[in-house]
């Protein structure tokens, strides 16, 4: 496939094709990787998702413990004063 740099404004873009666009269910951005001579473009999925059904099963499962104290017991509270 080919397709051609067009201008906009002071700068330049790529303009995809609305089949490309709904196929890989493009929004508003898009990930640029760089990768050896080659440039990639990947869907932006959305920040986070599916987290809260995994935080889910780790705590049902006992997995959600904290791996260090948040408290040391050498802490001194009064330097924070």
């Amino acid at each position: 496939m080919e397709a051609s740099i067009i201008k906009i404004g002071n700068s330049k873009g790529l303009r995809l094709s609305k089949a490309i666009i709904d196929k890989y269910n493009i929004k508003d951005k898009v990930e640029i990787i760089l990768e050896d001579d080659k440039i990639i473009l990947k869907p932006m999925g959305e920040p986070r998702k599916g987290w809260r059904a995994a935080f889910k099963k780790m705590n049902e499962r006992g997995e959600d413990k904290l791996v260090i104290d948040d408290v040391f017991e050498d802490e001194n509270f009064d330097e924070w004063t």
